[in-house]
């Protein structure tokens, strides 16, 4: 299902990562499947799908609650809050560039940004819709997504799959490019502070970029254990090892604590860290990634250079005009 093994062995054999390989500006723009083709229509429906909280049990909820692209794509929370207040085990990971990834969520468990956009809609504890059937019929109901759909797929088109495919048509659009560290790579050597290339070449001199790889610092989309060197102190601290990663799905024990390795674009506005939220700065992940990851201990400069360096990754975000959603006048749904 996964192709977890090839992933994880090719991983564990990339002993090295050339600076030259490492250091790739970031696309201005994202690959779409050939069964959905980034258009116009396609993108102006699945953002008013993104941010509609109709689609949730309680009309509370949207994409947009947990993964606020007003910000840093996510929602600065230790766990997401879903419907009725509950909230799960795991930090949203941020929108922004998701479209970079090869699999999807902190387990790899959605191959496709169209299979992730399916997943939370009918989670309980996210957006609590018992099927996609109701969310069909619901948005069948509604004029204005009629139109909506019918503009972007044609006469009668409302289905789980178009809807999902139009979300992710919208999120393939959510993409910073230009940030300090990429006008850097392409020439300009006055973008990045003295203090952030120390940072950026101490990155590459840890080894880093082994995991954190390719433009958009993610591998893309590989897996990686964590933690990888065992530390009771810290794990009594933030309980990283609750979390079996990749084995809550697969099952298999072999799959144990494995994560996809999240991106680094645009992490000084993703707090808090790692899988569980549980780390609240930028410094402390640092820290704390040399130790566990790569058994390193780094001193306080180094981590500042490291940290000056990953806020040089923050990118330009692209202009968005919110969505009028759909009216349903004189009715509601809860």
């Amino acid at each position: 299902m996964f192709k977890i093994r090839s992933l994880v062995t090719a991983l564990a054999l990339a002993s090295s990562v050339s600076v030259a390989s490492a250091w790739e500006t970031l696309p201005t723009e994202a690959p779409a499947p050939a069964d959905n083709a980034t258009t116009a229509a396609k993108v102006e429906l699945g953002q008013m799908l993104y941010h509609d909280p109709r689609l949730s049990s309680t009309g509370t909820v949207s994409c947009s609650s947990c993964h606020n692209t007003m910000l840093g794509g996510e929602d600065n929370r230790p766990n997401s809050m879903g419907v009725n207040g509950q909230t799960g085990g795991r930090s949203a990971p941020t929108v922004w560039n998701a479209a970079f990834n090869t699999v999807q969520f902190w387990d790899g468990r959605a191959p496709s940004l169209e299979a992730q956009a399916a997943g939370p809609v009918t989670n309980p504890i996210e957006m609590g819709m018992k099927s996609w059937d109701d969310v069909v019929a619901r948005l069948q109901t509604i004029e204005g997504y009629q139109q909506a759909f019918e503009q972007a797929f044609g006469k009668d088109t409302i289905s789980k799959e178009n809807a999902t495919k139009a979300i992710a048509a919208y999120e393939r659009t959510l993409i910073t490019p230009n940030s300090p560290y990429d006008k850097y790579v392409g020439g300009d050597k006055s973008a990045l502070s003295a203090q952030q290339v120390r940072g950026m070449e101490k990155v590459a001199e840890l080894g880093c970029t082994h995991c954190h790889s390719g433009p958009a610092f993610n591998g893309p989309g590989m897996f990686q254990k964590f933690p990888m060197i065992p530390n009771g102190y810290w794990e009594a601290q933030h309980h990283f090892s609750k979390d079996k990663g990749l084995a809550e799905v697969s099952k298999n024990p072999a799959d144990e604590h494995l994560f996809k390795v999240p991106t680094l674009r645009n992490i000084a506005l993703t707090a808090p860290y790692f899988h569980n939220g549980s780390v609240n700065s930028l410094d402390k992940a640092v820290t704390l990634m040399a130790k566990l990851q790569l058994g390193k201990d780094l001193s306080k400069e180094e981590v500042a250079d490291i940290v000056a360096f990953l806020n040089g990754l923050t990118g330009e975000f692209p202009k968005q005009k919110m969505p009028v959603l759909p009216g349903t006048p004189g009715s509601t749904f809860n």
